[in-house]
C-alpha cells in the first residue's frame, strides 16, 4: 500500500515538473528573439574601425579607431586618428555618429594628367575599351585613370566627415 502511494507521488511529481518546464522553455523562447542572419543595414562594429574616413574634397583625413557605444547600446560617437605613421603620433578626435555621412559605394579617385605631343609625331590616346586611336598632326593626350576599391557587405567601404586634416588636428584630443 505504502509502495502504490509512493509509485503515485513520485508520478504526480514528474508529471507536474515535466508540465512546469515545458511551460518555462514556451515562455523564454516567446520572449527572447535572436537574430539569425544579417539584415541589409546593420554593420558589423568590428569591421567599422579601421575604415577611412575622407573630406567633402576626397581627401583622406583619418580613420576610425574606435566606435564607442551608450549605456542603450546606440552608438554615441567615434574616435578618428589623424595623422601619425602606422599608429605613432596619431591625434584621437571624438566625433559624433550622425556628423559622419556613411557612404557604401567605394571611393573614386581620378588622376589627369596632360601632355602635349610634337607638331610631327602621331599622337596614340587609350580609350576606355583598352584600344589605341592614332591622330596625325599635333595634339594633346589627356590620360585619366580611375580607381575604385572592393565592394564591402557587412560594413560602409568609407565616411565623410566636413573638415580638414589641420581642422581635426586643432580639436580637442580624446583621452582613453
Amino acid at each position: 500500500m505504502i509502495s502504490k502511494r509512493l509509485a503515485i507521488a513520485l508520478l504526480a511529481t514528474a508529471w507536474m515538473t515535466g508540465a512546469a518546464s515545458a511551460q518555462t522553455a514556451t515562455n523564454q523562447a516567446d520572449s527572447t528573439t535572436s537574430a539569425t542572419t544579417h539584415k541589409e543595414g546593420e554593420w558589423r562594429a568590428s569591421k567599422l574601425a579601421g575604415i577611412d574616413v575622407y573630406n567633402e574634397a576626397n581627401e583622406k583625413i583619418g580613420d576610425i579607431n574606435e566606435v564607442i557605444l551608450d549605456r542603450s547600446g546606440k552608438v554615441a560617437n567615434v574616435i578618428l586618428g589623424v595623422g601619425g605613421v602606422l599608429g605613432l603620433g596619431e591625434h584621437y578626435v571624438a566625433v559624433g555618429f550622425d556628423k559622419l555621412k556613411w557612404v557604401d559605394q567605394p571611393v573614386t579617385s581620378t588622376t589627369a594628367s596632360t601632355t602635349s605631343a610634337p607638331a610631327n609625331a602621331p599622337a596614340t590616346t587609350s580609350a576606355r575599351d583598352a584600344t589605341t586611336q592614332t591622330t596625325t598632326g599635333a595634339a594633346t593626350t589627356t590620360t585619366t585613370t580611375t580607381t575604385t576599391s572592393a565592394s564591402k557587405h557587412w560594413y560602409p567601404d568609407h565616411a565623410v566627415y566636413n573638415a580638414t586634416k589641420d581642422e581635426l588636428k586643432a580639436m580637442p584630443e580624446f583621452k582613453y
